[in-house]
């Protein structure tokens, strides 16, 4: 779109279905590679990407050329079926329905990407359940809780 000037930096947080535990360290980092991948080939630009075994942030500069939701729904459908592909986990891959979406100023963006790389300090002190409510609140974003994602059994 000609004449169209946008900064605009999104963070989203996005967990397998039933939170299940299955996001292997030995191929995550694949993982988040094809996800850049998706991102990038929609005309965005990702700025990091990390998380843990039950949890995916990815931060990245939108372009306003596609809805988030539809975004989300090509990265969980794309990377859903490479994951299936690939045999990387028991039975049938599928990411929980939703996700978290989170916006922030240029001047946050160096503090959000060492947030994001620092996944495995983070979670040695607190649960993704925990981390993600403190998302919440600090955005004053409304939730149900009957739709937060569940604590792992």
């Amino acid at each position: 779109m000609a004449n169209t000037y946008t900064q605009i930096h999104i963070q989203t947080v996005f967990a397998p279905k039933f939170r299940d535990a299955v996001l292997d360290k030995e191929w995550r980092e694949d993982l988040y590679r094809y996800i850049t991948g998706i991102v990038q080939n929609n005309g965005h630009k990702m700025l990091k990407i990390n998380g843990m075994y039950d949890h995916v942030h990815m931060f990245f500069g939108m372009r306003p050329i596609q809805s988030l939701s539809d975004l989300m729904k090509q990265v969980k459908e794309d990377s859903s079926k490479w994951i299936n592909d690939n045999r990387l986990v028991r039975g049938r891959f599928r990411w929980q329905e939703g996700f978290g979406a989170f916006s922030y100023g240029k001047s946050q963006v160096p503090s959000v990407i060492k947030y994001i790389e620092e996944q495995e300090y983070h979670h040695s002190k607190k649960t993704f359940l925990e981390e993600y409510l403190e998302m919440l609140k600090a955005f004053e974003v409304e939730f149900d809780e009957r739709y937060i994602f569940k604590p792992l059994e």
